[in-house]
């Protein structure tokens, strides 16, 4: 399999329970469960947040998720399974949220990482995200965060 035998569609309902434990496993490994299978569905049905899945045929190889506010978007979540990754599914995910936040207006795109976590650290920054801050302790008090940005306009100015 490669990139291209991956379509990317927005999810529904029904994936709710798979993206629960991909989010489980892969990304709050070690971490208490927050993402459990309601939140999904919250969070696919959600008028403000993206939920995009990358299939390969039926199965689920990866996903993304995407708050979007007026000014700013927030990276909430993204996993690709460990036996289809480098294959530039994440790479994919990433760019259509990127295209989707910049075409609704959005200045700016938020993600937090684990620091440990150094493929995701180099494929955001390989998409244009630069880092801006680092907070000891934010996973569960133990773990630090890289926080990341991805400037896709400049903010604008509000008049107080």
């Amino acid at each position: 399999m490669n990139a291209q035998d991956i379509t990317l569609q927005l999810a529904d309902p029904g994936d709710a329970a798979i993206l629960a434990a991909m989010s489980r496993d892969l990304i709050e490994a070690g971490l208490e469960w927050r993402y459990r299978a309601q939140s999904l569905r919250q969070l696919i049905a959600h008028a403000e947040a993206v939920t995009l899945v990358a299939r390969h045929g039926e199965a689920v190889a990866g996903f993304g998720i995407m708050k979007y506010g007026d000014e700013r978007a927030h990276l909430m979540l993204l996993a690709v399974r460990p036996d289809v990754r480098r294959r530039g599914i994440a790479r994919r995910l990433v760019e259509w949220l990127v295209t989707s936040a910049a075409t609704a207006g959005v200045a700016t795109i938020h993600v937090e990482l684990r620091a440990g976590n150094a493929d995701a650290y180099a494929l955001y920054r390989r998409l244009g995200f630069e880092e801006t801050l680092r907070v000891p302790g934010y996973y569960a008090g133990r773990e630090t965060a890289i926080r990341m940005l991805r400037l896709l306009r400049a903010p604008s100015a509000f008049d107080g």
